[in-house]
């Protein structure tokens, strides 16, 4: 198997991660998934869809975005507005030299299934983009499978691997510090 830190999807994911660390503030005042694997169907506009990826959730990991220590956003604008089974995010943060506004909308259940919306535009781009669009059609599968650590991802053709355990990678953080610049 090819090292993680080269694959393709992974540098993929690095960048929509590395885009969204101001989504980790308001992770907070989501709605929690109910803990076991989830399935994620993921559409960046413009990119080939990996096909569905499987996490592993509990209460500790219930977001693939949570704060890693040191890297607290720098958020000027945090809106999180939940009605029902609705919630609506609007947030303008720092990223190095890059402003990021996120706006998105999550609709479900969190308990069996939901789908989120996601628009992330960079001033000024970052990596030659201007904006992402991503769409996520989420569902429960039931309990982790045996062997899994709650924050494991498996994706197609990839295997598993752990972004909470990669972000202690010296290697992981350097791929993603270069991929800021």
């Amino acid at each position: 198997m090819p090292s993680p830190f080269r694959h393709p999807l992974v540098l993929a994911v690095c960048s929509v991660l590395a885009g969204s660390l101001s989504l980790s503030a308001w992770s907070a005042e989501l709605p929690k998934r109910k803990s076991g694997l989830w399935e994620i169907h993921t559409q960046i506009v413009g990119a080939p869809s990996p096909g569905p990826m499987k996490m592993c959730v509990d209460a500790n990991t219930d977001n693939l975005m949570q704060e890693q220590p040191g890297q607290k956003p720098d958020c000027s604008t945090m809106d999180v507005k939940q009605s029902g089974n609705k919630v609506t995010i609007h947030t303008v943060c720092r990223m190095d030299k890059t402003t990021v506004t996120t706006d998105g909308v999550l609709t479900g259940d969190f308990s069996s299934g939901y789908k989120s919306d996601m628009t992330m535009r960079y001033s000024p781009p970052l990596q030659g983009m201007k904006e992402t669009r991503m769409t996520q059609e989420t569902r429960w599968l039931g309990p982790c499978a045996k062997g899994q650590k709650p924050g494991d991802i498996i994706m197609p053709n990839m295997g598993t691997f752990n972004p909470a355990e990669m972000m202690k990678d010296p290697r992981f953080k350097e791929m993603l510090q270069q991929h800021q610049h």
